[in-house]
């Protein structure tokens, strides 16, 4: 596909990746790859945490010459970061991000949600560069997404389209952090599966790690039938750690639900981005800002 943005010929990108634990940071070139990169866990500056990351960024961007800067934030947020509420991280309740980042460095700044950059890396630098439509998920501590549709990003009316976590799966189920209950997120997620069972995701017996495979799966087979696309690209540490069963069993759940023709085959894939498809993401966030 296009590169979504444009990042061909753009100059580098300073990229943020606003983590629930950690905030990453990183020079991303055009071609991808990395020249400065660090790293600060958000515990360690519990007072202070914008100081903390004003201070990570001039650390990176020291001798590089940066004309923009990418955030990739954990939601919801109001259109373009202008301000941000992470759910896990508290103490930022419509934070205004993106005023505070620009006014610190001089740079223009530019943000989306962490797993909508996360689709646009995916098509960019992943496995959905042959594909114009397409779902890229997270399934990790959290649950989010990103929707591409005939090469364009789904914004909605507040830039927040994506947000797969906060599909209902089960009725009457576990308490979201969005207030509903039987979320996604609210049954999948890292968090989750500790609360439900006592025990981390990675400790998780065969049937919690079915049932999130099986759950993941009906959400995708449902979006497929309903916004026509086949492929479903999922990152993050519990999908990719349940390992390949998961996907086994999130294809054949997905597909039990997706009856139409145009749906049935829908593929669910392990995203191909590794640990640096965060700051990729966020890259583009700021190169798709920029142009």
């Amino acid at each position: 596909m296009t590169l979504i943005g444009g990042a061909r010929g753009a100059s580098p990108c300073l990229a943020i990746d606003v983590g629930a634990s950690k905030f990453d940071a990183a020079i991303v070139a055009p071609d991808g790859s990395f020249t400065r990169r660090g790293r600060m866990e958000v515990s360690q500056h519990s007072d202070g945490l914008f100081e903390a990351l004003v201070s990570l960024v001039r650390d990176v961007a020291q001798g590089a010459s940066v004309e923009v800067i990418g955030v990739g934030c954990a939601g919801p947020m109001t259109r373009g970061g202008e301000t941000v509420s992470p759910l896990n991280i508290p103490s930022w309740r419509e934070f205004p991000l993106r005023s505070s980042l620009r006014d610190a460095t001089g740079v223009d700044v530019y943000i989306d949600g962490d797993a909508r950059a996360l689709a646009l890396a995916e098509g960019v630098f992943g496995g959905a560069r042959d594909t114009t439509s397409y779902l890229s998920m997270v399934v990790s501590t959290g649950v989010g997404g990103g929707i591409v549709l005939n090469g364009e990003l789904l914004d909605g009316n507040t830039g927040n389209a994506g947000h797969v976590g906060h599909l209902n799966v089960v009725r009457d189920g576990a308490l979201c952090s969005c207030g509903a209950y039987g979320c996604l997120e609210a049954e999948v997620s890292g968090r989750a599966i500790q609360e439900r069972t006592g025990k981390p995701a990675e400790e998780a017996d065969h049937a919690t790690r079915l049932r999130a495979a099986q759950l993941v799966g009906r959400a995708v087979g449902t979006l497929s039938s309903v916004l026509d696309f086949r492929h479903c690209f999922i990152a993050g540490s519990v999908a990719l750690g349940f390992g390949d069963e998961f996907f086994s069993e999130a294809n054949k759940a997905a597909r039990s639900v997706a009856m139409l023709s145009y749906s049935h085959d829908v593929e669910i894939r392990r995203s191909s981005l590794g640990a640096d498809g965060p700051l990729l993401g966020a890259a583009l966030v700021g190169w798709r800002g920029s142009t």
